[in-house]
């Protein structure tokens, strides 16, 4: 690329962050209080930090469509623009002996993310839901095209099948939560090994059923835990803070008894950890606890994801 284009590349990335920057203090420019105030409502639906990589992608974005073509219009919607983004997801997670970055499937997951707020600050008025066309005119949002979707999903795929690790629990069907079980309980296992079996296979299957991240569940304390004494058929659970919910927004679920199948159960799967830790445990703090080689519950020492 020749200086000109550098500089040209520039200048459209200072005009966009000054574009994006602008859609999201909206609230800075209304005179109305309470058109102001719901605008700050509405940007505080992500953090700072969230909003602050969006920013980034869309940069990266843009530059490095200029650098294929210094022609190319980041504000131009068309039926071109979802192979732009794909192309763009492709570059960041392709696998590296193909000559691309070779990035999670979770950075295919941001990056679609940041673009749909890009093309959603670009067009405020079109759907958010569809992508179709009408007449001559591309309505809704690129992001949610039919190509897009399809390519996610056929890259979640192709991660998997090359051995990247899900950091979701949703990626566990209910045979896999068995087999989970099943290992865990195996008679063949050493104490210790059972005992952090134990503390491990509530883990997952509670971010199982709730359908959250495994990190999101290494979150959560004994104080997120609602067991009502003597209440045999549900206990309820709340989460301060998720992935995709991180304002500080209480979350919360009912979780009911299951004994048409016990393994899934979340009322044994507590009472099985709870015969595990003991009266001996004190009942705050992280709820998923170490357990050494030995087999000793370490109240100071949370589990970490491995």
């Amino acid at each position: 690329m020749c200086l000109l284009d550098l500089e040209d590349a520039d200048s459209l990335l200072l005009h966009v962050q000054d574009l994006v920057s602008q859609h999201l203090d909206e609230e800075d420019r209304l005179d109305d209080e309470a058109a102001g105030c719901a605008a700050k409502m509405a940007k505080a639906s992500i953090t700072d930090g969230t909003r602050d990589g969006h920013l980034r992608i869309i940069k990266h974005y843009i530059t490095f469509h200029l650098r294929r073509n210094k022609n190319w219009d980041a504000k131009q919607v068309d039926d071109k623009t979802p192979h732009d983004i794909t192309a763009f997801i492709t570059q960041k997670c392709g696998p590296v002996e193909q000559g691309f970055e070779g990035r999670k499937y979770s950075t295919a997951v941001s990056t679609r993310a940041a673009l749909t707020m890009w093309y959603r600050n670009l067009r405020p008025n079109e759907s958010l839901t569809e992508w179709r066309l009408d007449g001559v005119t591309w309505r809704g949002l690129p992001t949610r095209s039919r190509i897009v979707s399809q390519f996610m999903v056929g890259l979640e795929k192709t991660k998997a099948k090359s051995g990247e690790v899900s950091s979701s629990a949703r990626a566990l069907a209910l045979e896999d939560i068995h087999r989970l079980h099943d290992h865990c309980m195996n008679p063949k296992l050493t104490l210790a090994q059972k005992r952090a079996g134990i503390v491990r296979y509530v883990a997952y299957l509670l971010a199982w059923l709730m359908l959250l991240r495994i990190d999101e569940v290494m979150k959560l304390r004994f104080e997120n835990i609602d067991k009502v004494p003597g209440e045999r058929k549900f206990l309820d659970v709340s989460l301060n803070t998720r992935k995709q919910n991180q304002t500080g927004v209480l979350h919360s679920w009912r979780l009911h008894a299951n004994d048409a199948d016990p393994v899934i159960c979340p009322m044994r799967a507590f009472i099985l950890l709870a015969s595990l830790y003991g009266p001996e445990i004190k009942k705050s703090g992280p709820l998923f606890l170490h357990v050494s080689a030995q087999g000793a519950v370490m109240q100071s020492q949370p589990l970490v994801r491995k």
